[in-house]
Parts: C-alpha cells; sequence; structure tokens
C-alpha cells in the first residue's frame, strides 16, 4: 500500500545546483504572472522520497557528447552563455530583469529569406526561445546542465546494472526541441537519458511520458528516427492546452520514424480510469517497439490539484501508472517534468517510483 517502503530502493540522482534556477515569473498573454516552476520544487520531491527510504546520489560531472548529440551547439552555446551577455550588456539596470524574447522570426516574415543573426542580444533571444513563459536569470544555466549531469548520472547507474534511477530534474525538459526552448525546459533531459541509453548498449529505447503536457520536444527531436519510441498520453492540446499545435493522434512519426511516434490526448476532466487506460496503452507501444530500456517522463501534473492542467489524477493512480509501466521489467530512467501543486508534488513522485520499484521479477 502506499506510504510503505518499496520492494526495490530507487536512486534519487540530484544536483545541487538544480535550485539556483529562479525565473521569477512568467509572462503570458502579456501578462507577468508568477513563474510556478520554483526551486521549492525540488525540496519537496527530495524530502518525500527520503522519507520513503530513497537514497540520494549526487549528480557526476558528464562532458556534452551526448548532450550535442540531441541539441543543436549553436542552443547550447546562447544558453551557456546568455545571462552573462544580458548582464554585460546592461539590460538588468534597465529593469530586464530576467531574459525574455520580444520578436520571433518567423517563415512568414522572413518570406523565404536565408536567416540572420541578429546584431541586437534582445533580437538573437528569440532565435532559440519559441514562448514568453521561459525566462532566463543568473543562476539559470548551472540548474540547466546540473540537470543533464543528473539525467546521465541516472543512465550510468541503470547501465551498471541498477533496475531504476530517477534523476530529480529541475528545470524539466520535455518541451525542449533540438534548437529551441519553451513551456518552462531549456534542455531536454528524457530525450538525453535515451540517447545516453543508445550509446550504453540499448539499441531500441522507449520514453512513455506522462506528464500532463504533450512532450513537443521530445517527439520532435526523434520524429524521424525508429531507434527511439516516443509514447505520450496528455490533455488534448486542441482543448486549449500547451503545447497547443502539437501532440495530435494523428503525429505517428515519419521516414525512418514512421510508427514510433503515439500520441493519446485526452479530453480535460479525465480521471484515473481514462489516464491509466491511455498509460497501458503507451506500455503496449513500448513492448511492441522492442525497447530493451525505458526512460519515464515523470510529470505529476496530471494530478486533480495541479493548477496547471484540468485532468483528475489521483495518487492512487500514479502508483498504479508506475506499476503498469514496471510490468514492462525493463531498466529504467525517470527523470523528472513537471508537478506544480507543492503541497502534494512529493508523495505524487513517490508514489510512482513506488510503482516503477515494484519489478515484476523483484
Amino acid at each position: 500500500m502506499l506510504g510503505t517502503v518499496p520492494s526495490v530502493l530507487c536512486p534519487v540522482v540530484l544536483h545541487p545546483d538544480s535550485v539556483r534556477h529562479d525565473p521569477a515569473a512568467e509572462i503570458w498573454i502579456g501578462l507577468r504572472t508568477p513563474g510556478t516552476e520554483t526551486a521549492e520544487r525540488v525540496t519537496r520531491i527530495a524530502e518525500s522520497l527520503a522519507d520513503a527510504g530513497h537514497p540520494t546520489v549526487p549528480a557526476r560531472a558528464h562532458d556534452d557528447t551526448i548532450l550535442r548529440e540531441v541539441h543543436s551547439p549553436e542552443l547550447l552555446d546562447h544558453l551557456a552563455t546568455l545571462w552573462q551577455r544580458w548582464d554585460d550588456a546592461g539590460y538588468p539596470a534597465l529593469g530586464a530583469d530576467r531574459v525574455v524574447p520580444y520578436m520571433f522570426a518567423t517563415d512568414e516574415v522572413r518570406h523565404g529569406l536565408p536567416p540572420r543573426v541578429p546584431s541586437a542580444l534582445h533580437a538573437q533571444v528569440s532565435q532559440y526561445a519559441y514562448d514568453t513563459m521561459t525566462l532566463v536569470g543568473p543562476g539559470s544555466w548551472e540548474a540547466i546542465r546540473g540537470s543533464i549531469d543528473a539525467a546521465l548520472t541516472a543512465v550510468d547507474l541503470v547501465v551498471a546494472g541498477v533496475p531504476l534511477a530517477y534523476a530529480l530534474t529541475r528545470p524539466p525538459g520535455h518541451h525542449a526541441t533540438r534548437a529551441a526552448y519553451g513551456g518552462s525546459c531549456y534542455l531536454n533531459n528524457a530525450a538525453v537519458a535515451a540517447a545516453a541509453l543508445r550509446a550504453g548498449g540499448h539499441e531500441r529505447v522507449a520514453i512513455v511520458d506522462i506528464d500532463a503536457h504533450h512532450g513537443n520536444g521530445t517527439q520532435a527531436i526523434f520524429y524521424d528516427r525508429g531507434d527511439v519510441l516516443y509514447a505520450s498520453v496528455h490533455v488534448d492540446p486542441g482543448a486549449g492546452w500547451f503545447p497547443h499545435h502539437i501532440g495530435f493522434a494523428d503525429e505517428t512519426g515519419r521516414g525512418a520514424g514512421a510508427g514510433a511516434n503515439r500520441n493519446v490526448p485526452l479530453a480535460p476532466g479525465s480521471d484515473d480510469d481514462t489516464w491509466l487506460a491511455g498509460v497501458d496503452q503507451l506500455a503496449a507501444t513500448s513492448a511492441a517497439h522492442g525497447a530493451s530500456a525505458l526512460v519515464v517522463s515523470l510529470g505529476v501534473d496530471a494530478a486533480a490539484d495541479d493548477p496547471e492542467s484540468p485532468l483528475q489524477v489521483t495518487t492512487s493512480g500514479y502508483q498504479r501508472a508506475g506499476q503498469l509501466l514496471a510490468g514492462l521489467d525493463l531498466p529504467t530512467v525517470a527523470v523528472q517534468e513537471g508537478g506544480y501543486h507543492l503541497p502534494t508534488l512529493g508523495r505524487l513522485v513517490a508514489a510512482t517510483l513506488d510503482g516503477l520499484a515494484r519489478r515484476p521479477n523483484g
């Protein structure tokens, strides 16, 4: 039952810099609103998992080899230097205490002309950011890069034989594409974990995304590949939910990736039974894919109390979702995505890991 020590303890990989990112706010429909992706998320989750008996493992530094397979060098260099360049240029003194894009050079704006690199830093930002909600400030890069190290350390543990490892990644990552960031995500922790598992000897990997929102970034990164399955259950973007333009059921992959993408969009208000039926479909798709390793994008914002989605999943539902995925009996890396209701956040993650830890042969 919930609250008991799971049958297999799961190492919790954490980087101390994960709390340094402070977006301070979001700019949404032109309004400056309080940010929900706060450093306290890490504290609440870590405390709950420690209470459940899971050991903490410090993230180990890794080079950029895998990271640069997943993300463009231009995006990485931009994010690594952005805040310092912004500060040096004097924007904070003008009142711009966080980096926010202001013009988006869409294909229609360029009208077939080649992309240019703007001379103004405030215009360069929108080459890489695709929304106004995902702010950058002092300490952001350290947290972003630390999350990648946490994900890669969790992969190291699994490749070495640990059946399940969890990376407490913050900021989250599944909305980050190869060359752009948005949706409170900067680099794609789950995609990097999948690439590292492949480098560690797993030819076929499944990513199952149970966050309330579709992971458009992860889908985009692997959409043309058949070696990594992306499968997501999420609130229907057609009902008005982020990422709005992407995440529909007819998006099934392209070229070599045809059939290696599965989306299960759900109506707002969907409860445990509907959501778990979706998770079960993703588990079956993963088995049919022939994956030998699993990455779980572990968002808990589908919970009934979460302010960021209209889904109505319970704590018990999250535990059962973990059990469904544990039934695949695959080496598993879980990476933290969304989840914003601080009073319940930790126990929702603990419940999911409790389910994932109950291995069929454990």
